[in-house]
């Protein structure tokens, strides 16, 4: 034994000058810059004030949150993963040689273990070469000493603690102590109590064991409130199975899959969190009223008139909808009625009419290539006789397809281009008579920006 002490001594001095001279200082990163190249797996879009609309998968190589702060961690898991970790993580500077040594007499003996602190193993996850996840080699392992000993001379403990916490793997493909309080418990890392804390601490060394492993694991270090089969069956509760995390805020599904990409924690749009809260609960209100009616589908787009910036985005009515995944607001769709503004805007712009200019609401029998075209109104009525504002305020369309007569079809299309209709690329001829009664396609970005 005496020899083995001596041995190990020598390796430990020859060891400890090897590993200072491989990494200083300043081939640490700092803090901050490790903290800003931890992008999540769910990218959020924020409002115009800064408040959170939605939240995206848009990495699907692991699952991982928000970077949080060391004081937004419950005190209950801080103390269970020195415990479970690192016991003397307050006492050494890097490496507990104390463990090293016992560990290195156990793996002599024909029982190897690791004897890695947090600061080590923080080291292994900044630098991968580390053999982060992997059985090192021995010039590895004196080079990960080095790193944590270089890493306590640039960061204070603290900042060492809040990235093992935000950079370990939990379960599974969770990643830090974000994805992992939310996914497995449902809280935020703030909220979790005395035995979530012991069972997250425990699956640190092993993120994929059986539930009843770790909390046996866990039980060992403490007992908590309710005692060990308590812990057993929250275990198996939360621990089994694949884990889910639910998005934070779900507000503008179409506009987080336009917008957010991969590696972008967040991007602030122009929308209103408070409007779009109200559009999506109307339109769903509207939707379930028309139930009875086959109406399944709606979308909303507000803007403010005077600088043109969207304030609310809802593409569809979400589960209301015959096709959540569409997006309502680009999706192509007859115009039907709207384009009726934009034909008598012309023809007073012209000054072919007026707005008290009087209009025809009669039968009409139309000669098309394709056969006899008779437009009807809404209520198949006629009224004689009535004014241009009276025809538009009441959407009629025999009035409006006499004034198409009067503009010509070519006209009006070349202005419904210009305000912005790019999908009306063919002639008068192909549309018809039935142009401002909408029969072309537009979507309602379109229409809206037209308005």
């Amino acid at each position: 034994m005496k020899r083995w002490l001596a041995a190990m001594a020598v390796a430990l001095g020859a060891g400890l000058v090897f590993a200072r001279a491989q990494i200083s200082a300043s081939d640490v990163p700092t803090f901050d810059a490790v903290r800003a190249a931890h992008p999540p797996s769910e990218s959020r879009l924020l409002d115009r004030s800064g408040r959170l609309l939605h939240e995206r998968r848009t990495d699907l190589s692991l699952r991982r949150g928000q970077w949080i702060r060391l004081a937004d961690v419950s005190p209950r898991l801080k103390q269970a993963v020195i415990a479970f970790e690192d016991r003397r993580f307050e006492r050494h500077h890097g490496v507990d040689w104390r463990a090293l040594a016992a560990a290195l007499v156990d793996t002599l003996r024909g029982r190897p273990r690791g004897a890695s602190t947090i600061t080590m193993q923080v080291a292994a996850q900044i630098d991968r070469s580390l053999g982060a996840g992997t059985r090192r080699d021995v010039r590895q392992k004196w080079r990960q000493i080095g790193a944590a000993l270089a890493l306590e001379t640039r960061w204070r403990k603290s900042e060492i603690l809040e990235a093992y916490l935000n950079l370990a793997s939990y379960r599974g493909e969770l990643v830090g102590i974000d994805a992992a309080a939310r996914a497995l418990f449902g809280k935020a890392p703030a909220a979790l109590d005395r035995a979530e804390a012991l069972l997250l601490a425990a699956s640190l060394r092993s993120p994929n064991a059986a539930p009843a492993r770790l909390a046996a694991r866990a039980c060992r270090l403490g007992r908590p409130p309710g005692g060990c089969a308590a812990l057993q069956r929250l275990a198996e509760t939360r621990l089994r199975g694949a884990p889910t995390l639910v998005p934070a805020a779900r507000l503008a599904p179409q506009v987080a899959q336009r917008l957010l990409r991969r590696g972008e924690a967040t991007r602030t749009v122009s929308l209103d969190a408070g409007l779009q809260q109200a559009a999506s609960e109307s339109l769903a209100r509207q939707l379930r009223q028309l139930a009875s009616r086959n109406v399944r589908d709606g979308a909303v787009l507000a803007v403010d008139n005077a600088t043109g910036e969207v304030l609310v985005y809802v593409g569809n009515g979400g589960a209301l909808s015959s096709a959540s995944h569409v997006d309502g607001v680009r999706a192509p769709r007859q115009a039907g009625s709207t384009l009726k503004p934009f034909l008598y805007e012309l023809v007073v712009e012209r000054r072919l009419l007026t707005a008290a200019s009087l209009l025809e609401d009669s039968p009409v029998n139309l000669e098309t290539p394709t056969g006899l075209y008779v437009p009807q109104n809404y209520d198949r009525q006629f009224r004689g006789i009535v004014s241009l504002r009276a025809s538009l305020a009441g959407s009629l369309n025999v009035p409006a397809v006499r004034t198409l007569m009067l503009l010509g079809a070519d006209e009006f299309i070349a202005r419904l281009r210009e305000l912005g209709f790019d999908g009306i690329d063919r002639d008068g001829d192909y549309y018809g008579y039935a142009l401002p009664l909408g029969s072309p396609e537009g979507t309602l970005w379109q229409l809206v920006n037209a308005y």
